[in-house]
Protein backbone atom coordinates (compact mmCIF):
# COMPACT_ATOMS: atom_id res chain seq x y z
CA UNK A 1 0.00 0.00 0.00
CA UNK A 2 1.41 3.42 -0.91
CA UNK A 3 1.82 6.31 1.46
CA UNK A 4 -1.22 8.09 0.02
CA UNK A 5 -3.43 5.05 0.77
CA UNK A 6 -2.07 4.74 4.29
CA UNK A 7 -2.52 8.44 4.85
CA UNK A 8 -6.09 8.37 3.60
CA UNK A 9 -7.01 5.38 5.76
CA UNK A 10 -5.68 6.84 9.03
CA UNK A 11 -8.53 9.30 9.63
CA UNK A 12 -11.11 6.58 9.01
CA UNK A 13 -9.47 4.41 11.66
CA UNK A 14 -9.54 7.26 14.14
CA UNK A 15 -13.20 7.92 13.28
CA UNK A 16 -14.10 4.29 13.86
CA UNK A 17 -12.24 4.31 17.17
CA UNK A 18 -14.08 7.46 18.27
CA UNK A 19 -17.43 5.94 17.32
CA UNK A 20 -16.63 2.83 19.32
CA UNK A 21 -15.72 4.98 22.31
CA UNK A 22 -19.04 6.85 22.05
CA UNK A 23 -20.97 3.58 21.88
CA UNK A 24 -19.07 2.15 24.84
CA UNK A 25 -19.61 5.35 26.82
CA UNK A 26 -23.34 5.22 26.15
CA UNK A 27 -23.47 1.61 27.22
CA UNK A 28 -21.61 2.38 30.44
CA UNK A 29 -23.97 5.26 31.21
CA UNK A 30 -27.00 3.06 30.53
CA UNK A 31 -25.65 0.27 32.72
CA UNK A 32 -24.82 2.78 35.49
CA UNK A 33 -28.34 4.20 35.36
CA UNK A 34 -29.86 0.74 35.57
CA UNK A 35 -27.64 -0.14 38.52
CA UNK A 36 -28.65 3.05 40.32
CA UNK A 37 -32.33 2.34 39.75
CA UNK A 38 -31.96 -1.24 40.86
CA UNK A 39 -29.99 -0.18 43.91
CA UNK A 40 -32.67 2.33 44.85
CA UNK A 41 -35.38 -0.28 44.48
CA UNK A 42 -33.46 -2.80 46.57
CA UNK A 43 -32.78 -0.17 49.22
CA UNK A 44 -36.46 0.70 49.30
CA UNK A 45 -37.34 -2.90 50.08
CA UNK A 46 -35.57 -2.57 53.39
CA UNK A 47 -37.17 0.73 54.33
CA UNK A 48 -40.56 1.48 55.82
CA UNK A 49 -42.91 3.00 53.28
CA UNK A 50 -43.93 6.60 54.01
CA UNK A 51 -47.00 6.66 56.26
CA UNK A 52 -49.58 9.36 56.90
CA UNK A 53 -47.03 11.48 58.76
CA UNK A 54 -44.79 11.70 55.68
CA UNK A 55 -47.54 12.03 53.13
CA UNK A 56 -49.35 14.70 55.15
CA UNK A 57 -52.60 12.75 55.19
CA UNK A 58 -54.00 12.19 58.71
CA UNK A 59 -55.08 8.69 59.77
CA UNK A 60 -58.76 7.91 59.24
CA UNK A 61 -60.95 9.74 61.75
CA UNK A 62 -58.17 12.09 62.88
CA UNK A 63 -57.12 15.64 62.06
CA UNK A 64 -53.72 17.29 62.09
CA UNK A 65 -53.07 19.91 64.76
CA UNK A 66 -50.12 22.06 63.71
CA UNK A 67 -47.42 22.88 66.21
CA UNK A 68 -47.88 25.88 68.44
CA UNK A 69 -47.66 27.13 72.01
CA UNK A 70 -49.73 26.41 75.12
CA UNK A 71 -49.88 28.95 77.95
CA UNK A 72 -50.68 27.23 81.28
CA UNK A 73 -53.33 28.68 83.56
CA UNK A 74 -51.22 28.14 86.68
CA UNK A 75 -47.46 27.76 86.94
CA UNK A 76 -44.68 27.99 89.50
CA UNK A 77 -42.43 31.02 89.55
CA UNK A 78 -39.63 29.32 87.64
CA UNK A 79 -41.86 27.41 85.22
CA UNK A 80 -42.05 28.55 81.60
CA UNK A 81 -44.83 30.90 80.59
CA UNK A 82 -45.27 29.02 77.34
CA UNK A 83 -45.03 25.31 76.50
CA UNK A 84 -44.19 24.32 72.92
CA UNK A 85 -46.71 21.86 71.45
CA UNK A 86 -45.50 19.66 68.61
CA UNK A 87 -47.80 18.82 65.73
CA UNK A 88 -50.05 15.87 66.51
CA UNK A 89 -53.01 13.95 65.15
CA UNK A 90 -56.20 14.17 67.23
CA UNK A 91 -59.46 12.25 66.92
CA UNK A 92 -62.08 14.32 65.13
CA UNK A 93 -64.77 13.04 67.54
CA UNK A 94 -64.79 11.73 71.10
CA UNK A 95 -64.78 7.94 71.47
CA UNK A 96 -68.38 6.68 71.32
CA UNK A 97 -70.23 3.92 73.13
CA UNK A 98 -70.19 2.00 69.86
CA UNK A 99 -66.40 2.33 69.67
CA UNK A 100 -65.91 1.32 73.28
CA UNK A 101 -68.13 -1.76 73.14
CA UNK A 102 -65.86 -3.13 70.41
CA UNK A 103 -62.96 -2.64 72.81
CA UNK A 104 -64.59 -4.52 75.68
CA UNK A 105 -65.64 -7.34 73.35
CA UNK A 106 -61.99 -7.78 72.38
CA UNK A 107 -60.70 -7.23 75.92
CA UNK A 108 -62.91 -9.08 78.43
CA UNK A 109 -61.02 -7.77 81.46
CA UNK A 110 -62.42 -4.32 80.71
CA UNK A 111 -66.03 -5.47 80.76
CA UNK A 112 -68.19 -4.01 83.49
CA UNK A 113 -68.53 -7.27 85.42
CA UNK A 114 -64.84 -8.16 85.21
CA UNK A 115 -62.91 -4.91 85.59
CA UNK A 116 -60.84 -4.69 88.78
CA UNK A 117 -61.89 -1.98 91.20
CA UNK A 118 -58.35 -0.65 91.33
CA UNK A 119 -58.82 0.40 87.69
CA UNK A 120 -62.42 1.66 87.76
CA UNK A 121 -64.86 2.52 90.51
CA UNK A 122 -68.36 1.09 90.91
CA UNK A 123 -69.81 3.57 88.40
CA UNK A 124 -67.86 2.10 85.49
CA UNK A 125 -70.15 1.91 82.42
CA UNK A 126 -73.17 2.10 84.73
CA UNK A 127 -75.36 3.57 81.98
CA UNK A 128 -74.96 0.39 79.89
CA UNK A 129 -77.54 -2.36 80.31
CA UNK A 130 -74.93 -5.11 80.52
CA UNK A 131 -71.35 -6.01 79.67
CA UNK A 132 -72.07 -6.14 75.95
CA UNK A 133 -75.42 -4.38 75.72
CA UNK A 134 -75.69 -0.61 75.55
CA UNK A 135 -79.41 -0.46 76.28
CA UNK A 136 -81.67 2.56 75.95
CA UNK A 137 -79.56 4.96 78.03
CA UNK A 138 -76.36 4.77 76.00
CA UNK A 139 -76.68 5.53 72.30
CA UNK A 140 -74.03 3.93 70.11
CA UNK A 141 -73.08 7.26 68.52
CA UNK A 142 -73.02 9.24 71.77
CA UNK A 143 -69.71 9.75 73.59
CA UNK A 144 -68.79 7.00 76.02
CA UNK A 145 -68.78 8.18 79.63
CA UNK A 146 -68.50 6.50 83.03
CA UNK A 147 -65.01 5.39 81.99
CA UNK A 148 -61.92 5.67 84.14
CA UNK A 149 -58.59 7.10 83.07
CA UNK A 150 -57.16 3.59 83.15
CA UNK A 151 -59.85 2.34 80.77
CA UNK A 152 -59.40 5.31 78.43
CA UNK A 153 -55.66 4.73 78.34
CA UNK A 154 -56.13 1.01 77.65
CA UNK A 155 -58.51 1.76 74.79
CA UNK A 156 -56.06 4.22 73.24
CA UNK A 157 -53.25 1.67 73.41
CA UNK A 158 -55.50 -1.00 71.88
CA UNK A 159 -56.05 1.36 68.94
CA UNK A 160 -52.32 2.01 68.62
CA UNK A 161 -52.77 5.55 69.90
CA UNK A 162 -52.51 7.41 73.20
CA UNK A 163 -54.35 10.01 75.22
CA UNK A 164 -53.46 13.61 74.38
CA UNK A 165 -51.47 15.61 76.89
CA UNK A 166 -53.15 18.50 78.62
CA UNK A 167 -51.03 20.92 76.57
CA UNK A 168 -52.05 19.24 73.31
CA UNK A 169 -55.72 19.15 74.27
CA UNK A 170 -55.81 22.73 75.52
CA UNK A 171 -53.99 24.03 72.47
CA UNK A 172 -56.37 22.25 70.09
CA UNK A 173 -59.42 23.34 72.08
CA UNK A 174 -58.36 26.97 72.10
CA UNK A 175 -59.30 27.24 68.43
CA UNK A 176 -62.64 28.72 67.44
CA UNK A 177 -64.45 27.64 64.26
CA UNK A 178 -62.64 30.30 62.25
CA UNK A 179 -59.27 30.91 63.90
CA UNK A 180 -56.64 29.04 65.94
CA UNK A 181 -56.55 31.75 68.63
CA UNK A 182 -60.10 31.51 69.92
CA UNK A 183 -59.37 33.86 72.82
CA UNK A 184 -59.67 36.66 70.28
CA UNK A 185 -63.08 35.43 69.10
CA UNK A 186 -65.71 37.02 71.33
CA UNK A 187 -68.62 34.91 70.10
CA UNK A 188 -66.66 31.71 70.63
CA UNK A 189 -65.82 32.67 74.21
CA UNK A 190 -69.46 33.51 74.89
CA UNK A 191 -70.64 30.11 73.63
CA UNK A 192 -68.10 28.24 75.75
CA UNK A 193 -69.07 30.20 78.84
CA UNK A 194 -72.73 29.44 78.17
CA UNK A 195 -71.97 25.72 78.06
CA UNK A 196 -70.16 25.86 81.40
CA UNK A 197 -73.24 27.52 82.86
CA UNK A 198 -75.60 24.77 81.64
CA UNK A 199 -76.03 21.47 83.54
CA UNK A 200 -75.23 18.33 81.54
CA UNK A 201 -78.27 16.50 80.23
CA UNK A 202 -78.89 12.87 81.14
CA UNK A 203 -79.08 11.87 77.48
CA UNK A 204 -76.00 13.03 75.62
CA UNK A 205 -76.17 14.23 72.02
CA UNK A 206 -74.39 12.26 69.30
CA UNK A 207 -70.79 13.13 68.55
CA UNK A 208 -70.38 15.66 65.77
CA UNK A 209 -73.34 17.72 66.94
CA UNK A 210 -71.19 20.83 67.23
CA UNK A 211 -69.42 22.71 64.45
CA UNK A 212 -65.82 21.78 63.72
CA UNK A 213 -63.17 24.15 65.00
CA UNK A 214 -60.32 25.64 62.99
CA UNK A 215 -58.47 22.29 62.97
CA UNK A 216 -61.51 20.26 61.94
CA UNK A 217 -62.10 18.86 65.44
CA UNK A 218 -65.65 18.49 66.80
CA UNK A 219 -67.07 18.51 70.34
CA UNK A 220 -64.11 19.86 72.28
CA UNK A 221 -66.72 22.11 73.87
CA UNK A 222 -70.36 21.63 74.67
CA UNK A 223 -70.63 17.86 74.94
CA UNK A 224 -68.48 16.18 77.62
CA UNK A 225 -65.29 16.76 79.58
CA UNK A 226 -62.39 14.63 78.39
CA UNK A 227 -59.59 12.70 80.03
CA UNK A 228 -56.02 13.58 79.02
CA UNK A 229 -52.77 11.78 79.62
CA UNK A 230 -51.05 13.98 82.19
CA UNK A 231 -51.06 12.85 85.77
CA UNK A 232 -49.42 15.07 88.31
CA UNK A 233 -50.84 17.90 90.33
CA UNK A 234 -53.20 20.43 88.77
CA UNK A 235 -50.18 22.56 87.96
CA UNK A 236 -49.12 21.55 84.46
CA UNK A 237 -45.62 22.70 83.58
CA UNK A 238 -44.71 20.43 80.72
CA UNK A 239 -45.14 17.15 78.91
CA UNK A 240 -45.77 14.51 81.59
CA UNK A 241 -46.07 11.53 79.27
CA UNK A 242 -42.81 10.17 80.64
CA UNK A 243 -44.14 9.93 84.20
CA UNK A 244 -45.54 6.46 83.64
CA UNK A 245 -45.12 5.47 87.27
CA UNK A 246 -47.57 8.08 88.55
CA UNK A 247 -51.15 7.19 87.75
CA UNK A 248 -52.96 8.81 90.63
CA UNK A 249 -53.95 12.45 90.07
CA UNK A 250 -55.07 13.05 86.48
CA UNK A 251 -56.49 15.72 84.29
CA UNK A 252 -59.40 16.16 81.99
CA UNK A 253 -59.90 18.83 79.40
CA UNK A 254 -62.92 20.74 78.29
CA UNK A 255 -63.94 24.19 77.16
CA UNK A 256 -60.45 25.60 77.08
CA UNK A 257 -59.43 28.88 75.59
CA UNK A 258 -57.35 31.88 76.59
CA UNK A 259 -55.73 30.18 79.56
CA UNK A 260 -53.46 33.16 80.07
CA UNK A 261 -56.55 35.25 80.85
CA UNK A 262 -57.06 35.28 84.63
CA UNK A 263 -60.64 36.47 84.15
CA UNK A 264 -61.49 33.35 82.17
CA UNK A 265 -64.15 31.55 84.23
CA UNK A 266 -64.11 28.30 82.19
CA UNK A 267 -60.37 27.97 82.72
CA UNK A 268 -60.81 28.07 86.49
CA UNK A 269 -63.62 25.52 86.28
CA UNK A 270 -61.29 23.19 84.38
CA UNK A 271 -58.66 23.66 87.02
CA UNK A 272 -61.10 22.82 89.82
CA UNK A 273 -62.51 19.75 88.06
CA UNK A 274 -59.11 18.35 87.14
CA UNK A 275 -57.90 18.76 90.69
CA UNK A 276 -60.75 16.59 91.98
CA UNK A 277 -60.11 13.58 89.76
CA UNK A 278 -58.40 10.27 90.40
CA UNK A 279 -57.51 7.55 87.94
CA UNK A 280 -60.36 5.20 88.85
CA UNK A 281 -63.13 7.81 88.77
CA UNK A 282 -66.00 7.19 86.34
CA UNK A 283 -68.15 10.29 85.83
CA UNK A 284 -71.40 10.73 83.89
CA UNK A 285 -70.09 13.59 81.74
CA UNK A 286 -66.44 12.57 81.38
CA UNK A 287 -65.27 10.84 78.20
CA UNK A 288 -62.13 10.96 76.06
CA UNK A 289 -60.58 11.02 72.60
CA UNK A 290 -57.23 9.77 71.31
CA UNK A 291 -54.08 11.31 69.90
CA UNK A 292 -51.35 9.92 67.67
CA UNK A 293 -47.81 11.08 67.07
CA UNK A 294 -46.69 12.09 63.59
Amino acid sequence: MNRRAIKSEAPRGRQLTWKRRKVNTRRRLSITALLLLAGGALQGLGQKLPGPALSGKPPVGMALISDGVYQPLFRAENDPKEIPVSAVYLDVYPVTNGDFIEFVRANPRWRRSQVKRIFADESYLKNWSDDLDLGANASANAPVTFVSWFAAKAYAQWKGKRLPTVAEWEYAASASPTRPDGENDGEFKRQVLEWYSTPASAQLAPVGSSHANFWGIHDLHGLVWEWVADFNTAMVTGDARGDTGLERDLFCGSGSQGVKDTDNFPAFMRYGFRSSLKADYCVHNLGFRCAEDL
